[in-house]
């Protein structure tokens, strides 16, 4: 049995899928954790045992773990959360008791990359999401912490002033290159683990997209697969903490973000080497191709 938390979210919906095409031939059954069950299909509903709830929730959890045998974990963001501790680890603290008192063998979770760098104790959501597989790992399960760098699917929330106006933004200056993920090989990365569950103990699975990409690299490609000019705005710090609290966040998320963006700028992701293990196979170019236009030209 594995258990499959946030099933409808970019990387848990694309899980589910490889998993209902791949687990049925290794005898493995299939359960979600999913506040709406009427945001699954119902092609996918009919083929999962559905725990209706939060993941979050003790009562939900305990359900949800009882019999299975491994765990995919993603804590949701929430930007309106009173803070940061509240998303990753209070979030977290009723699933890590199910996980021992269920005796849960193994689990899968998304976390970010920069343990072991200096940067690692002061950069907001990285910092608390390292924390939280710090918690997993304490309960005794077998744990790997999916270490990913920015994903290119956040372009995504951007489409509307990519077709509109030709414009994307970021923080980071417009020449640095840095490592992207797609959420498919996340998602292929988290199938994997789950279903050839020989590994032991504890530990990361990094994760870096196979090319580093400057902000221009960036313009260039989706320039070229749109077809029009595409051009990045830098914003500053203080321009994005406002538009969060705007947004509604709370001022010590909005201010988490802010040092996690900053500590990019640093150098975070850069502490781990790009190898054939964790380069993923989707380049930017043909994420662009698959992913951005079809959003952009819908």
């Amino acid at each position: 049995m594995i258990v499959i938390t946030a099933p409808t979210g970019q990387i848990g919906s694309r899980l589910l899928h490889l998993l209902l095409d791949r687990a049925p031939a290794r005898g493995e059954e299939l359960r979600v954790v999913v506040r709406d069950p009427a945001r699954l299909p119902d092609d996918i509903r009919s083929r999962v045992d559905v725990v209706t709830g939060s993941h979050g929730d003790a009562e939900v959890v305990d359900r949800a773990f009882a019999g299975a045998h491994a765990v995919f974990w993603l804590a949701p963001p929430d930007l309106r959360a009173p803070s940061l501790e509240s998303v990753y680890l209070d979030f977290t603290r009723p699933a890590a008791k199910a996980l021992a008192a269920h005796g849960v063998g193994h689990v899968v979770g998304v976390s970010a990359l920069g343990r072991g760098t200096p940067l690692a104790g002061r950069a907001g959501q990285v910092t608390a999401s390292l924390a939280m597989d710090d918690l997993i790992a304490s309960t005794g399960v077998a744990y790997r912490a999916l270490a990913c760098t920015t994903f290119m699917d956040n372009l995504l929330g951007q489409a509307g002033s990519i077709r509109d106006d030709g414009v994307f933004t970021g923080t980071l200056a417009a020449d640095l290159k840095a490592p992207l993920v797609a959420t498919r090989d996340i998602a292929e990365a988290a199938a994997g683990l789950l279903l050839d569950r020989s590994w032991t103990g504890t530990g990361e699975a990094p994760l870096l997209g196979p090319e580093d990409l400057s902000a221009d690299d960036m313009a260039r490609v989706m320039s070229e697969v749109l077809g029009r000019p595409v051009r990045y705005e830098r914003q500053s710090l203080e321009a994005v903490r406002a538009g969060l609290l705007a947004r509604g966040a709370g001022h010590e998320v909005a201010q988490a973000y802010v040092d996690m963006v900053r500590a990019k700028e640093e150098g975070l992701d850069g502490g781990v080497p790009r190898t054939p293990a964790n380069a993923g196979r989707t380049t930017f170019r043909q994420w662009c191709e698959e992913v951005l236009e079809p959003a952009v030209r819908g």
